[in-house]
C-alpha cells in the first residue's frame, strides 16, 4: 500500500548547477514528524528518499566532517 506523501517545504542546493543535472531538492515534511525528504529536482516524479530525523542529523553530521568528500574520487 503506498501511502501519500505529506507536504514538502522543497528547497534547491544553492551548490546545484541550474543549467545542467545535479540538482538536488531537500526539506522537512511538513507533518510534524522532523523527517526529511530529498529528491532530484529534474525528475520530481521519480523516486523521494525520506530520512528520519535522526538519519538526516547523523548524514548532516558526516557531511559538515568531511566523510563524503568523494572529490578525489570523480576527478
Amino acid at each position: 500500500m503506498n501511502e501519500a506523501m505529506p507536504e514538502v517545504a522543497w528547497h534547491i542546493s544553492t551548490k546545484s548547477d541550474s543549467n545542467g543535472g545535479s540538482c538536488v531538492e531537500a526539506g522537512p515534511l511538513l507533518d510534524g514528524s522532523g523527517r526529511v525528504a530529498v529528491r532530484h529536482s529534474k525528475a520530481r516524479d521519480a523516486a523521494t528518499i525520506v530520512y528520519t530525523a535522526d538519519e538526516w542529523a547523523a548524514f548532516v553530521g558526516g557531511v559538515k566532517d568531511g566523510e563524503f568528500d568523494f572529490t578525489d574520487a570523480i576527478h
